[in-house]
């Protein structure tokens, strides 16, 4: 099978506008500044604003084991997409790898989970923005008291959203300008809240006083999951989102995607080291579970008032907008190049890879928008459309280990421009991580998650049954057998997080420890009965010809 050649996709080929219009590609107009930062931009968000707090509230000062933690999860899964970044420089490209090499319906499920992460995090970073805004008199009918948007509230996060889809109307090179002055204020604010706070308010005792792990492992664990860490170090992938208007993606995607992930954490860890320190004992007198102080709503500013830094909590105040908008920003333009990736492998209608003369899917940010409203209904609080992004965020990063080990085993000549050291042992780790974040986020959320998941099954597939009914030349071939892991997975990870303890309605039946092995291993399963039935060389090959497949007229 080695001998066989990979036909790698010609990411920036869009599809035509319909029968007898012209086509339109993206624009290859990013370098490695522009995806680098894209990355960055999409990483520091509003999880650096409120990421320390919550984390220190579910773990105390362990939350810093728990960065650690969740710094190693994302770095092994960043590595193995480096290397497929640089096999396949298409836009979406998180939704389409699986697809590759597990078929149409892994496709379908990997990139409506890689779909919905994206489009649910510019509500997020939003609904970042609302909160901060409340310390101002002229915000605070924004939002009810439980954290829900008032009528005026819901008006202006519908405003918010309609910005982030302006400017991506704008085109590629546009947005990566935008981005890039914003990123590098987004990475100066932290680093000044750190130096800042922490030359003049840092006590040690904060990490002792009360235990350094209160809530013990659990609490330690669950933290990385639900308190927004794993959220708040996500976006590396953006990147190989922007891959097909990359100038070079072959050099720049595996850099861009290490390099943001090096950044983030780092600046991350800090954050939280800092914010502990800087703590007045006053605040945790009666524990971490209880920390309280004022304007605790705004974490970073109300601790800058509080040790009488007036002005930088008036900075931190203005940065509550730049930050998160910043990544809604990305987001925004990520969840239109994956529903391009989906329409180019068949999967949704092609009217989704139609772009405008600048190069932009521009159906795919409209329904964004569209979609991005609706977030606002069912999850109302920063913290609960936290818990339910990171799952569906790992459950989309999830499917890249996969193909990775796949790839490495049906294609071990293919040409790699980027080549992981230990893949064979970095790939089911990474894997194996992806499952037990999943489950630390807890059963109620994955309840939440089940319900979208059988909704995307339900669009989704019935678009590929018109599809084949009517006989369009980019019908997905679904190839169930070589995905038939897929439904067993899913499955088998709701049922031990619903017998585990984590999470609002667990059963609790299986131990602490117990579970977490049981995950592992359940995973290392799911992942070699994966890749040892996936596509053989040439139905691999096939998958990747498709992209170039021209949509409804078939020119």
């Amino acid at each position: 099978m080695a001998s066989v050649e990979i036909l790698t996709p010609r990411a920036g080929s869009g599809s035509s506008g319909g029968p007898g219009r012209s086509s339109r590609s993206l624009k290859r107009e990013v370098g490695l500044i522009g995806l680098t930062w894209a990355s960055v931009g999409s990483i520091i968000g509003s999880g650096w604003l409120y990421g320390a707090q919550k984390a220190v509230v579910v773990a105390g000062p362990a939350a810093i084991v728990s960065w650690i933690i969740g710094a190693v999860a994302i770095t092994l899964l960043a590595l193995v997409h480096a290397e497929l970044g640089g096999m396949f420089p298409v836009a979406g490209g998180t939704a389409r790898y699986p697809h590759y090499v597990f078929g149409g319906f892994a496709g379908m499920s990997f990139g409506w989970f890689s779909w919905l992460q994206a489009a649910t995090v510019a509500p997020i970073e939003v609904e970042a923005m609302i909160g901060y805004a409340g310390y101002f008199s002229w915000a605070k009918s924004w939002q009810n008291p439980d954290g829900t948007l008032t009528h005026t509230g819901f008006l202006v996060a519908l405003a918010l959203l309609a910005v982030f889809v302006l400017v991506n109307f704008l085109g590629v090179k546009a947005l990566a300008r935008v981005n890039t002055s914003a990123t590098w204020w987004k990475i100066f604010i932290p680093l000044l809240a750190i130096f800042v706070i922490s030359a003049g308010h840092f006590e040690v005792s904060n990490f002792t006083s009360h235990g350094f792990a209160p809530f013990g492992a659990k609490g330690m664990l669950a933290a990385i999951s639900t308190s927004g860490i794993i959220f708040a170090l996500l976006g590396f992938e953006q990147a190989i989102q922007l891959a097909g208007e990359s100038r070079n993606p072959e050099r720049d995607i595996p850099r861009a995607v290490l390099g943001s992930v090096a950044i983030g954490a780092g600046i991350y860890l800090l954050l939280q080291l800092s914010y502990i320190g800087a703590l007045p004992g006053s605040t945790f007198v009666h524990g971490w579970a209880n920390l309280a102080y004022k304007g605790i709503d705004g974490p970073w500013a109300g601790l800058a008032s509080i040790v009488s830094l007036g002005w930088l909590a008036l900075i931190l105040r203005a940065d509550a907008i730049v930050s998160p908008g910043g990544t809604g920003l990305i987001y925004t333009a990520s969840t239109s190049r994956i529903s391009y990736g989906m329409a180019r492998n068949g999967l949704v209608p092609q009217l989704f890879a139609r772009s405008n003369k600048r190069g932009v899917p521009w159906f795919g940010l409209l329904v964004s928008l569209g979609i991005g409203v609706l977030c606002f209904l069912p999850f109302p609080s920063w913290q609960r459309l936290v818990g339910f992004i990171t799952s569906a965020s790992v459950l989309m990063y999830a499917g890249a280990p996969l193909a990775f080990g796949a790839l490495r085993k049906r294609l071990p000549e293919a040409e790699r421009p980027y080549r992981l050291p230990l893949g064979g042992v970095i790939a089911p780790l990474s894997f194996a991580v992806a499952g037990l974040i999943i489950y630390w986020s807890g059963w109620d959320t994955l309840r939440w998650l089940a319900g979208f998941t059988a909704v995307g099954y339900a669009l989704l597939g019935s678009y590929a049954w018109y599809a084949h009914a009517t006989r369009k030349p980019y019908a997905p071939r679904m190839q169930f057998k070589s995905a038939l892991w897929l439904p067993v997975y899913l499955l088998g990870l709701g049922l031990i997080s619903w017998q585990g303890g984590f999470g609002q309605g667990a059963e609790g039946h299986i131990g602490l420890w117990w579970d977490m092995t049981l995950v592992a291993a359940f995973s290392l399963a799911i992942y070699y009965w994966a890749v040892n039935t996936a596509l053989h060389a040439e139905e691999i090959q096939a998958n990747v010809a498709m992209v170039e497949v021209v949509d409804e007229g078939g020119h």
